[in-house]
């Protein structure tokens, strides 16, 4: 018995580096599943950026301005896109962070892991998912300014803007940061990051930069309702990609969190036709593609964290909220935000990102406060 016991002993010590090199590899190997989702989710948002929302602008602005809108929004995603590999993905989410910015470890893209903490999912399928959102980010507050700002200024102040703001804040929320890791802020797909951020700063530049020729007294009507529908759409779309997307993995948060992102959208664009017809006598298609972006924009915080009761009545809120924000910016405080960025997209993003806080709970159908997984475990556990 005691060679027997030797010779176990001694084959269990033989055999258990190779073990834990094996367990090693396994939990180094991403699913191929979830990548392909994420791959896919990619080419959904950046379908959001180009074509999505320069047809959703363009068709918002006079003829003359339809171009320089086109332009502007792709050369802002192209700029963000370079300076996310550079530095920005670093500053979001690079590793031993202090709290405000992460480490510097991943300067151009350099030091990727396999798999990216707490996912499935190689650490460059992320970092491409992420380039996505720190590309549309910016280009949402475009519509701000539209008619009146040079291309090189707009240009620069959202490249700077990317890096010293979205970046930032990105950490603070999914990459660890004190928002997420001080005082527990869930953010599942970026009402605060995505949306607040660029509402908010669209609106603090629309007074930088001033009012339009003629405004509020001459009506600027859009030029081209029907391009505006197609980019609505193509957002609407895509938008599955960026809530869907942001579970991190091919599963029934991905699909929860689309069913919550249609639901809002319905709803929304179907009160905003509603208020329209009481309001200024027809539903119009404008008001619908603006309902729509609403309803996408105030349910994307709470995406992957509520039921779609709750996601129903998010949807009305927003119409609800959003639409008489437009009117209060632009004739009571006299801000020329062209197309309503702060409007639809802050105020829908700080609508959706408060309410969460009440539909998160379990008797409401949300997962609770307790569980809060999917991005935020997912990203913060670096």
């Amino acid at each position: 018995m005691r060679k027997l016991a030797a010779v176990c002993a001694a084959l269990v010590a033989t055999l258990a580096p190779a073990i834990a090199m094996a367990q090693e590899t396994a939990e180094d190997v991403a699913d191929t599943g979830d990548t392909a989702w994420i791959l896919i989710s990619a080419a959904l948002v950046l379908m959001m950026t180009m074509p999505g929302l320069t047809l959703f602008y363009g068709g918002l602005v006079r003829a003359k301005n339809f171009l320089s809108v086109l332009v502007q929004v792709g050369a802002i995603a192209a700029i963000a896109s370079l300076l996310w590999i550079v530095a920005g993905y670093s500053i979001a989410f690079g590793p031993a962070g202090n709290g405000w910015l992460g480490g510097m470890d991943n300067l151009m893209l350099n030091n990727l892991g396999n798999v990216r903490s707490a996912t499935l999912i190689p650490e460059s399928a992320f970092a491409l998912f992420q380039m996505t959102f720190a590309a549309i980010t910016p280009a949402l507050m475009v519509g701000a300014w539209v008619d009146r700002a040079r291309f090189g200024w707009t240009v620069g102040f959202c490249a700077l803007w990317g890096l010293l703001v979205y970046a930032p804040v990105a950490h603070w929320v999914w990459g660890g940061g004190w928002l997420s890791s001080a005082m527990g802020t869930l953010d599942f797909a970026g009402g605060i990051v995505v949306h607040t951020t660029a509402g908010v700063s669209a609106l603090v530049a629309a007074l930088l930069v001033g009012k339009r020729q003629g405004f509020p007294r001459t009506l600027m009507l859009p030029h081209a309702p029907s391009l505006t529908m197609a980019g609505a759409a193509l957002l609407w779309v895509g938008w599955f990609g960026f809530n869907g997307g942001s579970a991190l993995a091919a599963n029934d948060d991905a699909a929860s969190a689309i069913i919550n992102t249609h639901v809002g959208a319905c709803v929304a664009a179907l009160v905003w036709l509603l208020i329209e017809r009481f309001t200024v006598g027809k539903p119009t298609s404008v008001g619908f593609a603006t309902g729509a972006v609403a309803g996408l924009a105030t349910v994307t915080p709470a995406a992957g964290f509520i039921s779609p009761g709750a996601a129903i009545v998010l949807g009305a809120i927003a119409a609800a909220v959003c639409y008489p924000m437009i009117q209060i910016v632009k004739q009571r405080l006299k801000i020329d935000d062209s197309l309503d960025v702060f409007a639809v997209h802050g105020v829908g993003g700080i609508t959706g990102s408060i309410l969460l806080g009440v539909f998160l709970s379990p008797s409401l159908g949300g997962i609770g406060y307790a569980e809060g997984k999917t991005m935020i475990s997912q990203i913060a556990a670096q």
